[in-house]
């Protein structure tokens, strides 16, 4: 009788802490992958071209890694040879001098297509940005008098679904990857689609969730008719979702 009392006794324990564990669990804030940031280079001189960096420390290994993208506006994809990738080989080599590593083996294709013009925040949607799902994004460009004048009144409206993708998502993080469309009202009511997915790129990887960061403009534009719609895009990772970059001409292909 006293052995099967301490196996009662113990059994309760048991589910007493697997409860706790549980509650503690759920009490926790989820763990996170790695969250890149964004360095926005800028533009070509005939405004054709735009360049950006996304750098950050990987979840798991926790080497530094620098990519920098350069993107054909016209033709909306990214030029012959880019994007550059530098990453560390272990936790000793710093991000400064991963991100040093990738503009130097970038340098000679920013310099050949004349990426000199600095690249201007029209509108952005901080990190730190509290009840913004980052689902809608108003802007328009910078103007030259007091802070408010800004020339043209623009909206973008990005939605969520889910898409096909290339890769086992559903196996490998129990979810259905996403995909997204964006897209371009004016102050008029006049809406243009910029991007719908189809089948996702395998590039992409498993994106759990999208979100609007901001839009970027070469300086002194005065338009936003040469001008990006940078999108915030949540793969999995090793430890949760990690945030990586989209951009997006405003402008149709064959302008």
């Amino acid at each position: 009788m006293l052995q099967n009392a301490a196996r009662t006794g113990l059994a309760r324990l048991v589910r007493a802490t697997a409860s706790l564990l549980a509650v503690l669990l759920l009490a926790a804030p989820a763990t996170a992958g790695d969250r890149a940031l964004a360095d926005f280079i800028g533009f070509s001189s005939d405004g054709r071209y735009f360049a950006f960096e996304e750098f950050g420390v990987q979840d798991g290994s926790g080497f530094a890694y620098s990519s920098i993208y350069v993107l054909d506006m016209k033709m909306d994809n990214w030029v012959i040879g880019t994007p550059v990738r530098a990453q560390a080989n272990d936790e000793t080599t710093t991000l400064y001098e991963i991100r040093a590593q990738a503009g130097t083996q970038a340098k000679a294709t920013l310099e050949g297509l004349d990426i000199v013009v600095p690249a201007e925040i029209a509108a952005l949607i901080g990190d730190g940005t509290p009840d913004n799902d980052g689902s809608k994004l108003r802007f328009g460009a910078p103007g030259y008098a007091v802070p408010g004048d800004v020339l043209g009144d623009f909206e973008l409206a990005l939605t969520r679904f889910t898409a096909t993708s290339a890769s086992p998502c559903d196996d490998l993080f129990g979810a259905p990857p996403m995909g997204y469309e964006l897209n371009l009202t004016t102050a008029g009511g006049d809406t243009r689609l910029l991007h719908r997915d189809e089948t996702l790129p395998r590039s992409r990887g498993c994106p759990l969730n999208y979100r609007l960061y901001g839009v970027v403009l070469p300086q002194d534009a005065g338009s936003t008719s040469v001008g990006i719609a940078v999108i915030s895009v949540y793969p999995g990772g090793f430890e949760g979702p990690n945030r990586r970059f989209i951009a997006v001409p405003l402008a149709p292909r064959d302008l």
